[in-house]
């Protein structure tokens, strides 16, 4: 049987790579600006590179829709920084700041923010809204981890 092969998109320079799914743990780098795939950042996107990261990665996406005047947003970022740090790279989180990308909150009918979304092959498969802490956050991104 044939290793499976994934495509990982880089948090940096949203370049596609193709990583064999028992190297995910070797902390690869990207193939075309040599960075880490994985550097337990969530990564921030735009209206620019969002559907590349959304539908061109492999692994589950964790989408966080947040503002920076928000106080539930600011107090549950360090959660979804550690959630980044331990479920890489099995997943990859990342950030939308909805003030700064209107048109992307509104694209997703975000009503309320923080909203966290799961994306899956370019698809929603999961929704919370509201701030979690740490323990909470996992529990529901887990099921949805990618384990070779």
């Amino acid at each position: 049987m044939p290793e499976e092969s994934l495509h990982v998109v880089c948090p940096h320079c949203s370049t596609v790579n193709r990583i064999f799914g028992q190297k995910l743990k070797d902390s690869p780098n990207c193939g075309q600006c040599k960075q880490p795939l994985f550097n337990g950042e969530p990564a921030e996107l735009t209206a620019a590179n969002f559907d590349r990261h959304i539908s061109r990665n492999d692994l589950p996406v964790v989408v966080d829709f947040w503002a920076p005047w928000c106080g539930p947003c600011r107090q549950m970022a360090p959660n979804f920084h550690q959630a980044a740090i331990d479920l890489e790279p099995y997943a990859r989180l990342v950030k939308v700041d909805t003030e700064a990308e209107q048109q992307l909150a509104a694209r997703f009918n975000i009503r309320s923010i923080p909203t966290l979304a799961i994306f899956i092959n370019g698809r929603e498969i999961a929704r919370q809204s509201g701030a979690l802490d740490l323990g909470s956050l996992k529990r529901w991104i887990q099921p949805h981890l990618h384990k070779p």
